[in-house]
C-alpha cells in the first residue's frame, strides 16, 4: 500500500451558521448556530484519506495551548498518524461565517508562523518513507522544499481559490508535479491549466463547485465531471479538502483519471452533508457503494 506525506495546515476554528453573510453597514445578529472544531486543509485531507484506509501521516505546526491540545486529540481520536512542531506564536485560529449557499468570510482571528524551528529529522524520515507528498500552501512548508526536492518523490499541492500571479504559489507551482485549484477566481481557468501542463506537470484538476469539476492530463485530455445533485446542502466547509482526498484515493489504487474526479465528487458531496470537516460515515466500502449507486 502506498504511503502519503501531508504537510501543513491544521487550525481550531469556530464555524458561525448564517441565513446570508453580513453587508457592509454596522449590525448586531443576536442569535446564529456555530460549532467549534479542527479545521485547515492538512487535517480535512488526512482526516479523509485515514477513512479512505490510505496510509498517511500529518505533520503540520500547533501551539502549545488548549487549541492546540483539542487538534492533537482530534486527530489521535480519527487514527491519524500526527506529527508536529510547537508554533510560539499559538495555534492557528479561524471564525468562518457560513451562509446557506456556502458562501463563506473566513476571518483570521491568530496566524501561524512562517518561518519557525522545525525537527528536520523527523520530517525528513517521513519523506524517505513516503510514496507520495501533499504539500500544502502553509507559510511555514517552503521552507522545506529544499528537502523534498533531495528525495524526488511525486508532489502534489492545492492551490485553493488561486488568482493569477500571485507570487505567494510561486514556489509551490513549480514543486509540484500534479495541481488542484479552485476556478473562484479564474474563471478563464482553462489557459492557466494549459500554461502548467506544457511547464511539464502530470495533472491539473480545477473544481468548481456546483459546476462539477475539470482535469487536463499531461496526455491533453480534458476531462469534465458533474455534481451529485442527490446531496443535500448543509455545510460546504471541508468539501474541496474531501474532493481531494477521494481522487487521491481512486488515483493510488492506478484508477483512470475520469474515475478519480467521480470519487472526488462523491467525497466533496457527502461533506457537504454534514457540519463536520469530514463526513462521519465516510469509508472506502462506502465511497465504493456511492460510486456504484451513481456511475455504474
Amino acid at each position: 500500500m502506498k504511503k502519503v506525506l501531508v504537510i501543513g495546515g491544521t487550525t481550531f476554528d469556530s464555524i458561525v451558521y448564517l441565513d446570508k453573510l453580513p453587508s457592509p453597514e454596522p449590525q448586531t445578529i443576536h442569535y446564529a448556530p456555530f460549532n467549534e472544531t479542527i479545521g485547515s486543509t492538512g487535517a480535512g485531507k488526512a482526516l479523509n484519506l485515514t477513512k479512505l484506509g490510505v496510509e498517511n501521516t500529518l505533520h503540520s505546526i500547533i501551539g502549545k495551548d488548549i487549541f492546540g491540545e483539542k487538534i492533537v486529540k482530534n486527530l489521535e481520536d480519527a487514527g491519524v498518524t500526527f506529527i508536529y512542531d510547537i508554533d510560539p506564536n499559538g495555534t492557528e485560529r479561524h471564525i468562518n461565517l457560513m451562509d446557506e449557499n456556502g458562501g463563506r468570510i473566513s476571518i483570521f482571528i491568530t496566524q501561524s508562523s512562517s518561518e519557525l524551528e522545525l525537527n528536520m529529522d523527523k520530517i525528513e524520515k517521513e519523506i524517505k518513507e513516503c510514496d507520495l507528498i501533499v504539500l500544502n500552501i502553509i507559510g511555514y512548508t517552503k521552507q522545506l522544499i529544499p528537502l523534498i526536492k533531495k528525495y524526488k518523490k511525486p508532489v502534489w499541492t492545492d492551490l485553493h481559490d488561486y488568482n493569477v500571479g500571485n507570487p505567494y504559489h510561486e514556489d509551490f507551482i513549480e514543486m509540484a508535479d500534479s495541481i488542484f485549484v479552485s476556478s473562484d477566481n479564474m474563471k478563464d481557468y482553462r489557459p492557466t491549466m494549459e500554461k502548467w501542463i506544457e511547464q511539464g506537470k502530470e495533472l491539473v484538476v480545477c473544481t468548481h463547485g456546483k459546476e462539477g469539476s475539470t482535469a487536463l492530463t499531461k496526455e491533453g485530455q480534458w476531462i469534465e465531471t458533474s455534481i451529485i445533485k442527490d446531496y443535500k446542502f448543509k455545510d460546504a466547509n471541508g468539501a474541496g479538502d474531501s474532493f481531494f482526498s477521494g481522487f487521491l484515493s481512486y488515483y493510488l489504487k492506478g484508477k483512470p483519471i475520469d474515475e478519480c474526479l467521480k470519487a472526488g465528487t462523491i467525497c466533496a458531496g457527502l461533506c457537504i452533508t454534514s457540519n463536520e470537516l469530514v463526513f462521519e460515515g465516510l469509508s472506502e466500502e462506502f465511497l465504493n457503494r456511492e460510486f456504484e449507486k451513481y456511475y455504474m
